[in-house]
């Protein structure tokens, strides 16, 4: 620690308070004015003790004695006054004479044991012989400064001991420590060398069965060799054998299953040819029966029977060729017709109701509409749609509607007119279609061709 600036020695004063009061008045006209800057240079216990009662006398001082710059440190509350305000209040008494009278008169006052120079504590008498400004008082502050330097390295050497016992005392603990784990690692390596001895003895013992173990293997690696090869010969055989037996069965099969297929077909154009008679004569039967009610019902023939000019040859009535539907009204009057049968051309009649929606809702709008329309009039109803291009047919519809997608490679249109030709003669008939081709064929069978925009009026009311 190095020693601090000590204050300048100001000139001597023999006079008692009134020489005290003097003394800067003597330095002005001397030449010899107090160095402000050696003030805050004194010891810290002189700093702290000159501002301790330089902080307890300007609280109480009139305000002209307090240098402008003070004025806000003395407002301060006494416990902060000197520790917020100290160097200020150094620096005041260093630069302001009258200031530094007012604080020593102050003082005088009312701290008498404040001013004594030759107080016990070297301290207090250092912070007096500064403030009365004495001759001494640089010894007393050099005391200080002295005394203190002394007292920190005195702090330090203390410290420095209590460190080196802390760091001896750890030394010794660490000695212990390593001690501990030197006998632990040598613990620990005889326990490793008898586990390495074990495990080596172990691999040797391994290595001698390992060497049997293989040459048991090549042993009867041989052995299989040897049989594999018998086995094979008598594989290959069987597999001929085999090969020639099943040969023969798929020959006969072949056979039994041609001859089997020729009487399955014969067996199954029979039953499909007489259950379609016998579809057209039980539908025609209730056509014939139904057609004769409904007819005399609707069109007031009454009851009576055929006449004699019924049966005139060489004339007809045109009876076979369908006539053409053209309003809703007239298309109402036939699917209210017993047993009638309404065949529908399904993408003409979409994209004639709303051609704006995607094929799929078509179908769907389309499919929907004519269950409702099945389920009021109770008329049988197809609807035929092109298959080409249609990716997935819908695995349910509606109840009443039958609902078909031409093959691969054939029209809706031919399916309509297979559908016509099916149906036995007599059976009314409605196709609702604009295609004039198909409005034509179907009219010679029989059927009553209706415009596709007649059929989607009648659908609108549903």
């Amino acid at each position: 620690m190095h020693p601090q600036p000590l204050v300048p020695e100001p000139p001597g004063d023999p006079g008692g308070p009134s020489g005290v009061a003097s003394r800067p008045e003597q330095a002005e006209e001397l030449g010899e004015r107090p160095d402000p800057a050696t003030w805050p240079a004194l010891p810290e216990p002189v700093r702290d003790r000159i501002a301790e009662l330089s902080a307890a006398a300007v609280a109480k001082l009139p305000a002209t004695d307090v240098p402008r710059q003070l004025r806000p440190v003395a407002k301060f509350a006494p416990a902060k006054r000197a520790k917020l305000g100290g160097a200020a209040l150094l620096t005041a008494l260093g630069e302001s004479s009258q200031f530094r009278t007012a604080v020593i008169e102050w003082l005088r006052e009312h701290r008498t044991d404040a001013l004594d120079p030759n107080a016990a504590d070297s301290v207090a008498a250092a912070a007096a012989a500064v403030l009365l400004g004495e001759s001494g008082a640089a010894g007393r502050v050099r005391l200080v400064a002295k005394n203190a330097e002394e007292n920190a390295l005195r702090a330090e050497r203390d410290a420095a001991l209590a460190r080196s016992q802390r760091l001896e005392a750890e030394l010794t603990q660490l000695r212990v420590e390593l001690a501990d784990a030197r006998k632990a690692a040598e613990s620990a390596r005889g326990e490793r060398e008898g586990e390495v001895e074990k495990l080596l003895k172990r691999l040797r013992e391994q290595g001698v069965q390992l060497r049997q173990a293989k040459d048991a293997a090549e042993a009867a690696s041989a052995e299989t060799a040897r049989g594999s090869a018998a086995r094979a010969d008598e594989i290959a055989a069987l597999t001929a054998q085999l090969e020639r037996e099943r040969q023969r069965v798929a020959t006969e099969r072949a056979r039994a299953e041609r001859a089997v297929g020729d009487a399955e077909v014969a067996r199954q154009s029979a039953r499909e040819a007489r259950e379609a008679d016998e579809v057209r004569l039980a539908l025609l039967i209730d056509t014939i029966d139904g057609a004769v009610t409904g007819l005399r019902r609707e069109l007031a023939l009454g009851a009576r029977g055929a006449r004699p000019a019924d049966m005139v040859r060489g004339a007809s009535t045109g009876s076979g060729q369908g006539g053409k539907i053209a309003d809703v009204s007239t298309l109402d009057r036939y699917l209210a017709l017993p047993n009638v049968h309404l065949i529908v051309d399904g993408y003409n009649v979409t994209k004639t109701g709303y051609p704006e929606l995607a094929l799929a809702d078509q179908r769907d709008r389309l499919i929907h509409q004519l269950s409702a329309l099945a389920a009021r009039t109770s008329a049988e109803v197809t609807v035929v749609f092109d298959g080409a291009g249609v990716l997935s047919v819908p695995a349910s519809v509606p109840r009443g509607v039958r609902v078909l997608f031409s093959d691969r490679g054939v029209l809706a249109d031919d399916v309509i007119r297979n559908i016509v030709a099916a149906e036995p003669a007599g059976r009314p008939m409605v196709v609702a279609t604009s295609d004039r081709a198909v409005a034509d064929s179907v009219r010679g069978g029989g059927a009553h061709p209706t415009p596709s925009a007649v059929l989607v009026s009648r659908l609108s009311r549903v």
